[in-house]
């Protein structure tokens, strides 16, 4: 990606080495690195998992010395926040068009435990979006993970992080994330997670269309940034997670969608630029 130079987003929160209180914490009693894929990675919407908890107080207190970031977490956090910027500018265009207007998300920067209006959570949970707050949480050490872990390298896949989560907010600004929360309320397990399913495809659809909007003109996407981003999808299919850690594929546990389903949806968003075409909710066939 083309991102240095670029504008950088207002709306961050930068809380790293700020010290939480475990109260109401999740995500530390997660057992096996299968299971912290599954929730980590472009994990959306983790509200019902961050409720677990029971959301025990918690309080925030600023470190008795500044945050010192590396180098390589500078680059990550001006590379984080253009892209911020980059999906503030495709989403107000596209409200813009419909006649509305975009509420711009926050971003909050975190290490280790963080403090949201749907609890507590450390960095296991990986990068979230809460729809209580209307907030962005990411502990930019996830990109280390996001590469060694799940072979997904280079800068434009922590691009589709961050376009998927917003993707998460635009469907809460639609009003879809509380259609589907209630709806889960209402049915059994296994079709609460083919609505998961479909949430999560639609919000890899809409991190598509912010990769169509950003290649308007060819001045922020390089050839081979696309690319990295399929082979993001693919790394973090259920399916894929699944076998990667010696289980049986179980369809009917899938939360996310598989490899080839995440392919396909982002790359409906991509090539279409379409809300329309993102319709995950009334696809026969994902």
């Amino acid at each position: 990606m083309r991102w240095e130079g670029r504008r950088q987003s207002d709306n961050i929160e930068d809380r790293r080495g700020m010290r939480v209180s475990r109260g109401g914490l999740v995500g530390g009693g997660i057992g096996t690195l299968a299971i912290v894929l599954l929730v980590m990675f472009l994990g959306g919407d983790p509200t019902a998992v961050l409720q677990q908890a029971g959301n025990a107080p918690a309080t925030m207190e600023p470190s008795s010395e500044p945050y010192v970031e590396s180098a390589e977490e500078s680059v990550w956090r001006q590379q984080t926040s253009v892209v911020l910027a980059e999906t503030e500018d495709a989403w107000n265009r596209i409200f813009a068009e419909l006649g509305g207007q975009y509420r711009e998300p926050t971003l909050v920067f975190f290490t280790d435990l963080v403090q949201s209006a749907c609890g507590t959570a450390d960095s296991a949970v990986g990068p979230f979006y809460c729809p209580g707050d209307r907030k962005l949480y990411i502990d930019l050490r996830f990109y280390q993970q996001l590469e060694r872990q799940l072979g997904a390298g280079g800068d434009f896949p922590r691009a589709y992080v961050v376009a998927h989560e917003v993707g998460h907010h635009v469907q809460n600004l639609m009003g879809i994330s509380s259609c589907v929360h209630e709806l889960r309320r209402r049915v059994d397990e296994i079709e609460g997670n083919q609505l998961s399913v479909r949430q999560e495809l639609q919000a890899d659809c809409f991190a598509g269309i912010w990769a169509h909007q950003a290649n308007r003109g060819g001045a922020f996407l390089e050839p081979g940034d696309i690319e990295e981003g399929l082979n993001a999808a693919s790394a973090i299919g259920d399916d894929t997670l699944q076998r990667n850690a010696g289980q049986a594929v179980v369809p009917d546990a899938f939360t996310h969608g598989s490899s080839k389903q995440r392919i396909r949806w982002f790359n409906t968003g991509f090539e279409s630029g379409s809300l329309e075409a993102c319709d995950a909710f009334q696809a026969a066939d994902l």
